[in-house]
């Protein structure tokens, strides 16, 4: 057998080891991808059967007929118009907060020498380490002082001010910004704010989208902190709303997962228009 042949041969081998590796690869992605979206193929069948059919054995993830009028049904059972309005207030102004507020914090850790900087941001960083549970006494109390209970400021406030996640992004981002960029800006005359302003804020989009995407969705998604500062209906959230679905009989499931694809989809829009910038954001933020 000649050099060429066996070269051809090796090289044969080669991309059969490389496709197979490639197919394996594949394989084992599609089979978890598979075993995720099997609760979302669940609860969106549910939401499409009668309520006898829902524990039926073995399992029929396709109805026979399928009952849409779950949907409304289901959104006619409690006043989910107004509990989406309350979730988008709460979670729109919270994002708002969160983006405006730890933008700041992060231009000043970032780009600000004062005393005691860098510690400051380490205890920053130790309050990471608190359990939000443990504050819910303190400011369950600091809320009824001033009387903001039963109010939506109470769901806004905490995460607009007090995100050390959101401003660890920022800072670390900012730091990767040249420093020419803000030395030109001074030269032209720009202020602090001016930089803030017009560099920074416009440079760190990708942040932005990471953080908002993540604010978005654990501020839709909560629950025991609506439970515990809303007492009334009107005020209510969705997360709140879908645990009216209990009756003395027991849980009306096929409404439930009917309001349930519901409540996922404003989630899911605010992902598909930030995914560019959430991904680039994630490569981007902490590389220095």
């Amino acid at each position: 057998m000649t050099v060429a042949a066996t070269a051809a041969n090796h090289q044969k081998s080669a991309r059969l080891v490389q496709t197979i590796g490639t197919a394996t690869h594949y394989i084992v992605l599609l089979a978890v991808a598979a075993m995720m979206a099997l609760p979302l193929v669940w609860m969106v069948s549910t939401s499409l059967k009668p309520r006898r059919e829902v524990f039926k054995y073995p399992p029929q993830f396709i109805p026979e007929a399928p009952q849409w009028q779950n949907y409304s049904d289901a959104w006619a059972e409690q006043p989910f118009g107004r509990f989406m309005i309350n979730s988008l207030k709460v979670s729109i102004l919270s994002v708002l907060g969160q983006i405006l507020f730890c933008s700041l914090g992060g231009y000043g850790f970032a780009r600000f020498n004062f005393p005691f900087k860098n510690q400051l941001f380490a205890l920053l960083l130790a309050s990471m380490m608190i359990p939000n549970v443990v504050n819910i006494v303190p400011l369950f109390i600091g809320y009824r002082e001033v009387g903001w209970l039963d109010n939506h400021i109470t769901l806004i406030a905490t995460p607009a001010l007090a995100s050390t996640f959101g401003t660890f992004l920022y800072r670390q981002f900012m730091m990767t910004i040249p420093q020419e960029l803000e030395d030109a800006a001074r030269i032209d005359g720009a202020s602090a704010w001016g930089i803030y302003w017009r560099i920074m804020l416009p440079l760190t989009k990708p942040v932005a989208a990471v953080l908002a995407t993540f604010t978005f969705i654990g501020t839709w998604n909560q629950f025991f902190q609506p439970l515990v500062f809303l007492q009334s209906t009107e005020q209510f959230t969705i997360s709140i709303g879908l645990a009216t679905f209990r009756q003395e009989e027991g849980t009306i499931w096929n409404l439930l997962m009917a309001a349930s694809v519901i409540t996922l989809m404003p989630t899911l829009i605010v992902f598909m228009f930030t995914q560019q910038y959430f991904v680039r954001g994630i490569v981007t933020t902490g590389i220095k």
